[in-house]
């Protein structure tokens, strides 16, 4: 690999990572299922890679790996289409247009939950991030806390609401600083 073509691998790495989340997020909310857009998000990582001779290092990453997700999306609509009813891809174009202008908030509110989890107590922050895992079942992680699972419940709530508080204070500093 020659020194111009490392130095464009590095570029794509760093692009690609800090903005793997939010392509990851924005294919969820168009995707019925997790590993739906897991599948698609995969596609979407070796379309942009090949494609990143294309892009323009003075163009921002984010909108064009959303315009690369959309069609991948968009092409998994159509292959799916063969097998059963799905929507039609108006529909889901207006969806990614919705999905891509509320992107902006969207991320502001998970920086702020980055920032608001940081807030929380470790051992308080491990059960909300065991109550949120994909295969966690709320009765087990209840009974390793020590509480009942109606208890459990009630915690959680009061975590949600103390969280919800605290996002919504974060995006009001940011956007008064």
């Amino acid at each position: 690999m020659t020194a111009e073509e490392n130095k464009r691998h590095h570029q794509f790495l760093r692009s690609f990572t800090a903005h793997e989340p939010a392509v990851r997020a924005y294919l969820r909310r168009l995707l019925p299922s997790r590993a739906d857009a897991d599948d698609v998000m995969q596609e979407v990582s070796v379309v942009l890679w090949e494609k990143f001779g294309d892009f323009h290092e003075e163009a921002d990453f984010r909108p064009w790996a959303f315009g690369v997700a959309r069609f991948e999306v968009l092409a998994w609509f159509r292959d799916k289409g063969r097998d059963r009813l799905v929507l039609d891809e108006d529909v889901v174009g207006k969806l990614a247009d919705e999905t891509a202008k509320d992107e902006a908030y969207l991320a502001q509110q998970r920086e702020a939950l980055e920032v608001c989890m940081k807030k929380v107590a470790p051992a308080q922050r491990d059960l909300l991030m065991q109550a949120y895992q994909p295969e966690s079942q709320i009765q087990e992680v209840a009974r390793s806390s020590g509480r009942t699972v109606t208890g459990f419940y009630q915690w959680l709530h009061r975590m949600r609401r103390s969280l919800l508080k605290c996002i919504k204070s974060e995006i009001v500093r940011e956007v008064s600083s």
